[in-house]
C-alpha cells in the first residue's frame, strides 16, 4: 500500500540557518541545547541560600540550557531570554513549554469530555486559544495534544485522553496539533508536543507508570494511528513515554524512536523526553548509571532531555571519548534550532504584551468558546419520563452535592494556571438561567476530596439540611462526581464507584421521592449501575473548566440540547475492566456453558461506546451501499438518511462501523471507520455518506504489511458502537 507523504517543514533555508549555527558552537553549547530544566522545581540550598532557580541563571548565561518549561508569565520569559541575548555568543533563544492540556488561562473541558463532542473542528478552536493564550506568556512550546489510546477507566489519565478508539483519537490528534500550532509571526507561534510515545495508556491494572506489554501488532493497529496522524499534520515535536515496549523504555527504544517515527514516518522534529524519564532508565533496570542511561537514550533517537539533566553532566564526556559520535549530537541539535527557526524565536525571541483592551477582548472571544466546549461535551445517559427539560418558571429546584457549588474542580486536572474564581458553579448557572422565575434551594450534604473518599462525611445535620432543602422542591439536581485531584497523572483508582458518602446522599434523597436528574462531574467514566434505581435523569457532564455552570444549566433547561457522546466504554462494575467496543473476536461461539461470559455478570457495558440521547429522536432509513461487489483497489460508499421525528432541532452523531468477516488474522467485532454530525430541524431529514476504500478495508496481514483481502466485509450504520443496520460488501 502507498503510505501518505510527512508534511514537511523543514525547508533548506531552515537547515542551512540551523547548520551555520551549529558550525560555530562548542560540544557543550550544543548539549545545552538538549538540555531542559523545570523552572517551578525550585528548592534552595539551606547552607548557601542558593535556590535552583540561581543556578540555572548561570547555566542560561553559560549557553548551557535550551529550554526551560514551568515557568510564569511574560515578564519572566522575557527576563530568561534576556539572559541568553546579554551574555551567550549565538544568542539563541530558550523554547520555553508548558502542559496547555484542555486551555491555559481559560479552562475549556478537560480532553476526554472534548472528545464527548466527536466535534475535532472544535478542539482545533480551543487549541488554537489556548495556544494564543500561552504564547502571551512566552511559551512556545505546549506539551499536547496527549493521544494515548485508554481503554482501563481505573486510570487517572484517561481524563487527559481521546478514549478508547483509534480513529476518533486519531482524528482529534490531527486538529489539536493543527490548532495548537499557531503561526501568527516571528515570535509569535507555538509548537506542539503530542504525547506520549508510545502505549503509556494501557499500563497494567490502570495503575499510572505500570508495565506495558502489547503486541507489534497493536501497537501499529490501535496506539500508533493517532501519532502517524500528528505527524502527518506537522507536529513539531513528540514526547516518549515512561513506559516500556517490547521490555525497552521508550527513550532508549531505537524501534519507536527510529525504526518507526524516523525511517517510516519521516519525522523531522524534536523527540523530548518524559520528565526525569533519563533517570527512570536506571530505575526501569536498562542502565546502572546516570552515564549509561544518557548513551542508551541520545543514541536511540532522544534528542531532548526533559529536566533529569544527565545530557549536560555526561553527553560531552562520551563523545570526547567516541562512545557517542558527534554526528549523533549535531543531529539532535539541527532539529531542535531548526523548530526555534521555524517559530521565529530567532528574530523575536520576546514577548509583548498585549494591551489592555486586547487581552480583554480575547478573553469574552475565550469564554465564549468555553462555554460552546462544554456544552458539546455534555452526554446525557438517561432521561426517563422526559424529566430533562426541566422547566424555568414556576418550579422550585433543589440544587444538592459536593459539587454544586464547587468552582475548584471544574477545573480538572493539568489546569495550572486556571483560577477557581474565575469558574461558574453549577449553583450559579442555575441561578442565572432562572433569575427570579423559580425557587432555587441548596445543600452541599457532604464533601469530597482525595482524604474523604472512603469517609462518611455526613452528618445529621448535613442531612437534614439536604432534605429540607429536597422536601421545597419539585426536583433535584444531585452534583455528584469526583475531586479533580482524582483524575489525571498518578491518580489511579481500584474503584469505580461514587467516592465518599456520595451514594448515601443520593440513597437519603430518593427516599423523598422526588424527581432525581444525577450530573456526573468526573474526570474518568464511573461505574454506577445502582444510580439508575434512584435518578430518573443521568447527565455526565465530566470536569468542563470555567464555565460549567453556565453550559449544565443550558442543558438542564433546554436552552442547548444535548448531543455528546461517550467516546469510552463505560462499565458496570470494575470487574468487566478493560472493557471496550473494539474488542476482537473469540474461539468460541456465544451461548452455552463454554463460552466467553461471567457466571455473576452480563458482559454488556453499562452505556456502549458511542451513546447519547437528546430532547429529540432521531430516525434511520434507506441504509444503501453505492457498489456491493469492488476489487481491492476500488471504491464504494456507504449512505443512509437520518428524519429528527421529534419536535425539537437537535443533532446526531452518525457513526459508521466495519467487519472484516473472514482475514488471515482475527479481526475486531466492529471497527469505526467514520462519523459526521448532523444538526436537523424538527421533521428534517438529512443524508450521511461514508466511503469504503483502502484506508478503511486495509488490515495488517499474517506478514505485517498492510494490504486489502478480498472477502465479506459486513458495516453498520447507526447511533453507537451496539446500535445500526447493516450492509455487506464483498471485495474480489
Amino acid at each position: 500500500m502507498t503510505e501518505r507523504s510527512t508534511r514537511a517543514w523543514l525547508t533548506p533555508e531552515i537547515r542551512q540557518q540551523a547548520e551555520q549555527l551549529i558550525a560555530r558552537m562548542s560540544l557543550d553549547e550544543k548539549v545545552g541545547q538538549m538540555t531542559q530544566y523545570d523552572w517551578g522545581f525550585n528548592p534552595i540550598n539551606p547552607e548557601t541560600g542558593v535556590s535552583v532557580r540561581d543556578l540555572l541563571r548561570d547555566e542560561i548565561r553559560q549557553g548551557r540550557v535550551g529550554s526551560i518549561f514551568n515557568l510564569s508569565g511574560a515578564e519572566e520569559a522575557n527576563e530568561l531570554q534576556r539572559l541568553i541575548a546579554e551574555h551567550t555568543e549565538h544568542r539563541i533563544p530558550l523554547l520555553i513549554g508548558r502542559d496547555v492540556i484542555h486551555g491555559y488561562k481559560t479552562v475549556f473541558p478537560i480532553p476526554l469530555a472534548q472528545a464527548s463532542a466527536w466535534n475535532p473542528a472544535l478542539a482545533y478552536r480551543t487549541a488554537e486559544a489556548a495556544s494564543r493564550e500561552s504564547m502571551a506568556d512566552g511559551v512556545a512550546w505546549v506539551f499536547a495534544p496527549m493521544i494515548d489510546v485508554s481503554r482501563d477507566p481505573r486510570w487517572g489519565r484517561i481524563a487527559e485522553s481521546i478514549g478508547e478508539d483509534p480513529l476518533l483519537t486519531s482524528q482529534y490528534s490531527r486538529a489539536w496539533v493543527e490548532g495548537s500550532q499557531v503561526a501568527d509571526a516571528p515570535g509569535q507561534a507555538t509548537a506542539s508536543c503530542p504525547k506520549h510515545y508510545a502505549g503509556y495508556g494501557l499500563a497494567e491494572a490502570g495503575r499510572d507508570y505500570n508495565t506495558v506489554d502489547l503486541s507489534d501488532r497493536e501497537l501499529r493497529d490501535v496506539i500508533l494511528p493517532p501519532f502517524r496522524e500528528a505527524v502527518e499534520a506537522g507536529a513539531l515535536s513528540i514526547m516518549a513515554s515512561f513506559n516500556e515496549i517490547n521490555g525497552i523504555p521508550a527513550c532508549a527504544n531505537e524501534y519507536l524512536l527510529k525504526t518507526i517515527l524516523r525511517d517510516e514516518w519521516g519525522f523531522e522534529g524534536i523527540v523530548a523526553s518524559d520528565y526525569n524519564a533519563l533517570q527512570e532508565l536506571i530505575v526501569h533496570g536498562v542502565a546502572g548509571s546516570e552515564e549509561e542511561a544518557c548513551e542508551l537514550a541520545v543514541l536511540a533517537g532522544c534528542d531532548m532531555d526533559m529536566h533529569s539533566g544527565f545530557y549536560m553532566r555526561h553527553l560531552p564526556k562520551l563523545v570526547r571519548e567516541g562512545r557517542v559520535p558527534a554526528s549523533v549530537v549535531d543531529t539532535s541539535v539541527l532539529r531542535i534550532l531548526a523548530v526555534k527557526i521555524k517559530l521565529g524565536l530567532l528574530e523575536q525571541p520576546f514577548v509583548e504584551v498585549p494591551s489592555v483592551e486586547a487581552a480583554e477582548a480575547a478573553r469574552v472571544q475565550f469564554t465564549a468558546l468555553a462555554r460552546e466546549a462544554a456544552q458539546q461535551s455534555i452526554v446525557l445517559l438517561r432521561n426517563e419520563a422526559q424529566v430533562l427539560p426541566l422547566q424555568k418558571s414556576g418550579s422550585s429546584i433543589a440544587v444538592i452535592g459536593p459539587f454544586a457549588h464547587n468552582r475548584k474542580d471544574p477545573l480538572g486536572c493539568w489546569a495550572f494556571d486556571g483560577k477557581p474564581e474565575d469558574v461558574v458553579s453549577l449553583l450559579d448557572g442555575i441561578r442565572h438561567a432562572v433569575g427570579s422565575s423559580a425557587a432555587v434551594h441548596y445543600a452541599e450534604g457532604c464533601s469530597v476530596s482525595v482524604d474523604t473518599m472512603a469517609a462518611s462525611g455526613l452528618t445529621e445535620a448535613n442531612i437534614e439540611q439536604v432534605l429540607e432543602a429536597a422536601r421545597q422542591s419539585d426536583v433535584v439536581v444531585l452534583a455528584l462526581g469526583e475531586s479533580l485531584e482524582m483524575s489525571g497523572e498518578s491518580r489511579s483508582r481500584t474503584s469505580l464507584d461514587l467516592p465518599g458518602a456520595q451514594r448515601q446522599l443520593v440513597e437519603a434523597v430518593a427516599a423523598l421521592g422526588k424527581p432525581i436528574v444525577a450530573v456526573l462531574m468526573s474526570g474518568r467514566p464511573l461505574a454506577l449501575p445502582w444510580l439508575e434505581q434512584y435518578a430518573s435523569a443521568i447527565m455526565q457532564a465530566w470536569h468542563l473548566g470555567v464555565q460549567s455552570g453556565n453550559a449544565i444549566a443550558d442543558v438542564l433547561f433546554g436552552d442547548y440540547n444535548p448531543s455528546g457522546r461517550l467516546p469510552v466504554t463505560v462499565p458496570r462494575s470494575v470487574g468487566q475492566v478493560p472493557i471496550y467496543y473494539y474488542r476482537k473476536k473469540t474461539g468460541r461461539p456465544p451461548g452455552g456453558v463454554y463460552s466467553s461470559y461471567y457466571i455473576d455478570s452480563t458482559t454488556e457495558p453499562l452505556y456502549p461506546f458511542g451513546y447519547g440521547l437528546s430532547y429529540t429522536a432521531f430516525q434511520y432509513s434507506a441504509i444503501t451501499v453505492s457498489d456491493a461487489s469492488i476489487g481491492v483497489a476500488g471504491k464504494s460508499s456507504v449512505s443512509v438518511t437520518v428524519t429528527n421525528t421529534g419536535d425539537t432541532a437537535g443533532t446526531e452523531i452518525v457513526q459508521c462501523y466495519i467487519r472484516d468477516e473472514v482475514a488471515s488474522v482475527t479481526q475486531p467485532l466492529k471497527k469505526l471507520i467514520g462519523f459526521c454530525r448532523l444538526q436537523l430541524a424538527p421533521g428534517e431529514s438529512g443524508y450521511a455518506a461514508f466511503e469504503i476504500g483502502e484506508r478503511q478495508l486495509a488490515i495488517l496481514d499474517k506478514d505485517m504489511k498492510r494490504t486489502v483481502e478480498p472477502g465479506r466485509f459486513t458495516i453498520w450504520v447507526g447511533p453507537n458502537a451496539s446500535s445500526g443496520d447493516a450492509v455487506s460488501i464483498v471485495v474480489e
